[in-house]
């Protein structure tokens, strides 16, 4: 399965002045598989270090950090010869050995000209760790998401869809596989971005294997918060963990940490909720008092809403069967907005974005809003159907008049009256 990370990798390949590169995501997204094709592609030969699995590998980073001592070392473990320009070496795991993160500081300050690539799944929750050592500025950082849509149709074989839906986009014309594409979109939403289910879908496309996958995967989660965690704070992270269904359940859907346990205040769960966000599990779009740049100027950090970094793995955790998403039958009306709002706030985080959303003192209220390069700050309507009426984006444009506002909906392509009308399947296409 190709990802769009590759070509930022060939970026960095490129560049003479290159630094260590380090890959961060939620596990499971696809790292090591992506920087292993990226290594088989581009280099001579590639060597592969597991931090986790191997006791004999931390330890070469016990004795001192030098980069030449360090690489003879590893050649001798591997059994290959690593040169500076033909080979691509692999720390995985690398959380796991917090010497040989601290080492990738010696070896951009070496110039020595190895392409080292570091992968790390709870890079996150071990930076928080005591006596963790950050190579700040001496490392690029690239983070990898689960697949959107995009992805997922170039996995399925439906390039071609691909390049109609950026073309409509472009000129904001309908796309006349309008059906077609919704169709697959709704399936994406059950089968989600994890390579994993995706591949599973591939293999048998029974909606049944995938959820075997999914919740697996879920429970990998689970078993990362017993083990990088205390008893104490595994406890209070599985409640929040647990309580995201109901989170996500009420009508506004902002978090409340009442929900998590009656009587429950942020200062006894905070903590929890930033492991999570912390090993890429969960995001968090956070409260904004005005429609105004910058942004973060106006962010009320307290109050947020959580989403899910996928909605396989949403789909999975609800135990929502594929067969009511695809058919969308009435009773599921009240989730599906929560679900679209999910689906979208996952894309545009894929595309560089940080949304926040927007609330007025009355009752208006704008599910995304964001900032854009030219400094617009823009905002996004979430629609889950084609019923498109909203008095609260009508509000927004009356209070700050931006340049045009986003509607994503069940609708086909549109622009009228300042209101650009994107498909849920071309959210892909919106760029900061």
């Amino acid at each position: 399965m190709e990802r769009k990370i590759m070509s930022s990798l060939l970026k960095w390949k490129a560049n003479p002045g290159k630094k260590p590169l380090l890959i961060q995501g939620a596990r499971q997204v696809g790292k090591t598989y992506t920087a292993l094709t990226f290594g088989k592609r581009h280099y001579k030969n590639t060597v592969y270090f597991n931090m986790e699995s191997s006791s004999e590998i931390t330890a070469i980073f016990e004795r001192d950090l030098n980069p030449e001592r360090i690489i003879k070392e590893l050649e001798a473990r591997s059994g290959q010869s690593i040169l500076t320009e033909d080979t691509l070496i692999i720390f995985d795991e690398i959380q796991a050995c917090e010497r040989a993160l601290t080492s990738l500081k010696y070896f951009e300050e070496s110039k020595t000209g190895y392409h080292i690539i570091a992968a790390g799944s709870l890079l996150g929750v071990a930076l928080k760790r005591e006596k963790f050592s950050f190579p700040v500025g001496k490392v690029e950082m690239l983070h990898m998401h689960p697949m959107d849509f995009e992805e997922f149709l170039q996995a399925i074989e439906q390039e071609k869809l691909c390049g109609l839906i950026r073309e409509a986009y472009a000129g904001f014309t309908p796309l006349a596989l309008h059906d077609a594409a919704m169709d697959f979109y709704k399936t994406c939403l059950v089968v989600g971005g994890m390579p994993a289910a995706v591949q599973e879908y591939i293999n048998k496309r029974d909606f049944d294997f995938v959820n075997a996958e999914l919740k697996t995967l879920n429970d990998s989660y689970i078993a990362d918060m017993a083990k990088y965690t205390t008893p104490q704070d595994m406890t209070r992270i599985m409640a929040a963990w647990a309580s995201i269904p109901a989170q996500l359940s009420k009508e506004n859907h902002k978090f409340q940490y009442k929900v998590i346990k009656s009587g429950a205040r942020s200062r006894d769960y905070e903590s929890a909720m930033e492991w999570l966000v912390s090993a890429g599990i969960i995001h968090k779009c956070v409260h904004v008092t005005q429609g105004k740049m910058p942004l973060a100027v106006y962010a009320e950090n307290e109050a947020f809403k959580v989403y899910m970094a996928d909605t396989g793995l949403l789909c999975s955790k609800f135990g929502i069967a594929a067969n009511v998403v695809i058919h969308t039958p009435y009773s599921f009306d009240g989730f599906k907005g929560a679900l679209t709002e999910n689906y979208i706030h996952q894309a545009l985080a894929v595309n560089g974005i940080t949304p926040y959303y927007w609330s007025s003192p009355g009752k208006a209220e704008v599910d995304f809003v964001f900032q854009d390069r030219q400094g617009n700050i823009l905002p996004l309507e979430a629609k889950s159907a084609e019923n498109v009426r909203s008095k609260s984006l009508r509000n927004y444009a009356d209070t700050y008049k931006p340049v045009f506002a986003y509607r994503v909906s069940g609708r086909n392509f549109g622009f009228e009256n300042g209101i650009k009308s994107v498909p849920l399947y071309a959210v892909f296409c919106i760029k900061p």
